[in-house]
Formats: structure tokens, sequence, C-alpha cells
């Protein structure tokens, strides 16, 4: 059961650059809060190359229906030309963990 509610993952390079854009898209109220994991290493291609990058991993809450605003906001704030940015669905949950998203969050425009 969909509960209308989103993690969304993003990559930093840094956990410097990963808390400037995580406090501004909360400060903001487009997600309810921002977790920040230190020690990821991602092997990926890019431009027709492998790279092996350590990075941090940042993990924000938030209503579906902000999704949007949110993903055009963290692509403004990323230093990466093309920053990993995806969203998955919350089946479920403390009900009130999830009031607390609505609560900490904008009302969609």
């Amino acid at each position: 059961m969909k509960t209308g509610h989103i993690i969304v993952f993003m990559t930093a390079p840094n956990a410097d650059e990963a808390a400037s854009i995580g406090k501004k898209v909360v400060e903001e109220g487009i997600a309810a809060c921002c977790n920040i994991i230190s020690g990821l290493r991602s092997i990926y291609r890019w431009k027709g190359k492998i790279s092996d990058e350590g990075e941090v991993l940042c993990l924000f809450k938030t209503r579906s229906e902000l999704f949007d605003r949110l993903k055009k906001r963290l692509k403004e704030l990323h230093s990466y030309e093309t920053p990993e940015v995806i969203s998955v669905d919350i089946d479920g949950g403390l009900p009130e963990y999830l009031a607390w998203i609505d609560d900490s969050t904008v009302k969609p425009l």
C-alpha cells in the first residue's frame, strides 16, 4: 500500500556538499530530513570510462507530490552534471513518522 511518501537517493562527492544541499532543501520544506551516509564507494561508467570514487549517500524523506520540486532543486544545487536522484515509494511506515513528514514539508503548489 503506497503511503504518498518517498525516499529519494542522491549521491554527492563529499559530506560538505551533501550537508549544504540537505540543509537547503529541508529549510525550504521540500524534504522533511536528509540522512548523510559517509564511506560510499561508487564504481560506474561515465562518458565511456570506468570510475572508482568515494562519495556520500543522501536519503531524503518527503511526500510523493513534492518529488518534481525536490528533483529540480537537487539538480540546481548539485555540482555533478548528472546527479543521481532516484525516488522509491514508502509502502508502509509508522503513522506518526509519516505524519511528521507531512507536517515538516510544504504543501504542494
